[in-house]
C-alpha cells in the first residue's frame, strides 16, 4: 500500500514564531517561497554593488513618487515572503513600517542574480507574476544582461526584453529609465 506524500507548508505566522524562538539561525537569511522556508545564499560582492548603485539611482529618479525598498519582505499571501533585492512600491509617508508591502502597492521587482540565476528565473519570476506584481527585471550578472518581464499572465509574463551593454531600460509602471551598462560598471 502505497501513501501520498504529504508536506507540511508554513504560513508566514509559522515562520514568524520560529524566528522568535530561535529555530531559524538569526545570522543566516531566509525566504518564505510557496508554504517553504528557503536559505538564501550569500550576497556576493558584485551582487551588492548592484543592489547598492540601484538603491541610490532609484531613491534619486523616484523620491517622493515612490517607496524604495531594498531586500527586505514582500508579503505574497498566506505562504509567500520573499526578500527581493529591490522593490519599488507605492509611496507611503510611513515606508511601510505598519505593515510589509503586498502586491498591489508594487510596480516593480528587481533581483540582481549570480548564483541565483535560475531560482530567480523560475520560482520567484513564477510567483511574481502569479502575485500580479506588474514588472520584474533581472539583473543577469553572469550574462551582464538585464531581463525585463511585463504584464503577468498565469504563473509567467506575456512580455520578455533583453537588453544588453548600451542599451536603455525604461519602468512602464514607475516611469524611470537606466542604462543597462551602469548596472554592471566595473564587473
Amino acid at each position: 500500500m502505497e501513501f501520498p506524500i504529504q508536506r507540511k507548508l508554513f504560513t508566514t505566522e509559522d515562520y514568524y514564531k520560529m524566528a522568535d524562538v530561535g529555530i531559524l539561525e538569526p545570522e543566516s537569511r531566509y525566504e518564505l517561497i510557496n508554504g517553504e522556508i528557503i536559505k538564501m545564499t550569500p550576497i556576493k560582492s558584485a551582487h551588492a554593488g548592484i543592489v547598492t548603485f540601484l538603491l541610490e539611482y532609484l531613491i534619486i529618479e523616484l523620491h517622493k513618487k515612490n517607496t524604495i525598498i531594498g531586500q527586505n519582505p514582500l508579503l505574497l499571501g498566506q505562504f509567500s515572503e520573499p526578500e527581493p533585492d529591490i522593490v519599488v512600491a507605492a509611496y507611503r509617508k510611513d515606508r511601510y513600517r505598519s505593515r510589509h508591502p503586498v502586491p498591489s502597492d508594487v510596480f516593480l521587482i528587481i533581483e540582481v542574480a549570480d548564483s541565483s540565476l535560475e531560482y530567480d528565473r523560475g520560482t520567484k519570476k513564477e510567483l511574481y507574476a502569479e502575485s500580479g506584481i506588474p514588472e520584474c527585471w533581472i539583473a543577469n550578472i553572469p550574462e551582464k544582461q538585464l531581463e525585463i518581464f511585463r504584464h503577468p499572465a498565469g504563473s509567467d509574463y506575456s512580455d520578455k526584453e533583453v537588453l544588453l551593454q548600451g542599451e536603455k531600460a525604461t519602468c512602464v509602471s514607475a516611469s524611470f529609465s537606466i542604462e543597462v551598462k551602469d548596472l554592471f560598471e566595473g564587473i
